[in-house]
């Protein structure tokens, strides 16, 4: 039975601002499933890259002018990093509640091995042995994150959400090299799905977020994906076979189904999408969430959101 139910809303990941008290106090009082706020607001270390390093464990980065690399040993801005992340999970325990279910992200691996470098210059994506490496210290990472998280919430259910918004141009070889000049190869669907199922394995309650035209569900859900995060409005028929075959093998949705930016739907506009994906792959249960993450967005625009969402999740339960 997937923990994600119709009624349930909840965020992608990112929040605007640079406090991390101020965010979680947000995603305790506002979501009905609180997640564990990202900042890219900090800049280089609250971004995708920055956030997905500081999980590594074993492995270490520095910041050069083109962005996180790889290097030897231990860095003072790597350790940043990681101290952010130590300090958002610090804060998110402060606020003192203690919800059922907890959802916390991380960078999946290859969506981190576009946005890391190796010594040399070139992406981590460019060398398979590399990419095998950054998987297996971030599945690691992962599985401490967690433990951590269940000490602190021993009575919370923790769902973990991989984000992998690059992996269909990774699949489709459209990462650019570091000169820009060509595009990388592409791993085989065995050897994605096998890094994936890395990650992936070490804890039961997982999520995929995927908010690109043309998300491999077939490839998430093989990999062992319980559920999958999805924008509702990057999805066209091309991808109903697949789709209606993970609902059937019990993977839970997370619908994107708000913008982050620019005038809302209303409710009634929300629930026609949803009931024609309903009706188009045999969807039931469904929690609602905005396309992406809110980083970009306001705050005013974010407590919009957030209180269409429980509206359209209420509308849901009521139907």
């Amino acid at each position: 039975m997937t923990l994600w139910t119709t009624g349930l809303f909840t965020g992608v990941g990112s929040l605007p601002g640079q406090d991390p008290l101020e965010a979680a106090r947000y995603v305790h009082d506002a979501l009905a499933v609180p997640h564990l706020p990202e900042l890219p607001a900090r800049q280089w270390y609250g971004d995708l890259a920055g956030r997905g390093a500081a999980f590594l464990v074993d492995l270490y980065v520095d910041l050069q002018p083109t962005g996180w690399r790889m290097v030897p040993r231990p860095s003072r801005v790597g350790q940043r990093a990681i101290d952010l992340l130590r300090r958002d999970i610090d804060a998110f325990e402060e606020v003192g509640a203690q919800p059922e279910l907890i959802k916390v992200q991380a960078t999946g691996p290859w969506t981190l091995a576009t946005l890391l470098e190796l010594n040399r210059g070139a992406k981590v994506l460019a060398d398979h042995g590399a990419v095998h490496d950054l998987t297996e210290s971030l599945a690691e990472g992962v599985r401490l994150h967690i433990a951590d998280l269940q000490r602190r919430f021993p009575s919370a259910t923790i769902a973990v959400q991989l984000d992998e918004p690059s992996l269909p141009a990774v699949l489709a070889a459209r990462i650019p090299t570091a000169s820009g000049f060509g595009t990388l190869r592409a791993p085989t669907p065995q050897t994605a799905r096998e890094r994936l199922a890395t990650v992936l394995g070490v804890h039961e309650h997982t999520v995929v977020h995927c908010c690109a035209p043309r998300p491999p569900v077939a490839l998430l859900v093989d990999a062992g994906a319980k559920a999958l995060s999805l924008d509702a409005a990057m999805l066209d028929p091309r991808d109903d076979d697949d789709l209606g075959v993970a609902i059937e093998k019990g993977v839970g949705m997370l619908l994107g189904v708000l913008p982050t930016h620019g005038p809302l739907p209303s409710v009634r506009r929300v629930l026609e999408t949803v009931g024609r994906l309903r009706d188009r792959v045999g969807l039931s249960d469904v929690t609602v969430t905005p396309a992406c993450g809110l980083a970009g967005s306001t705050w005013d625009e974010v407590k919009a959101i957030t209180t269409r969402l429980q509206e359209v999740a209420q509308a849901l339960g009521d139907q």
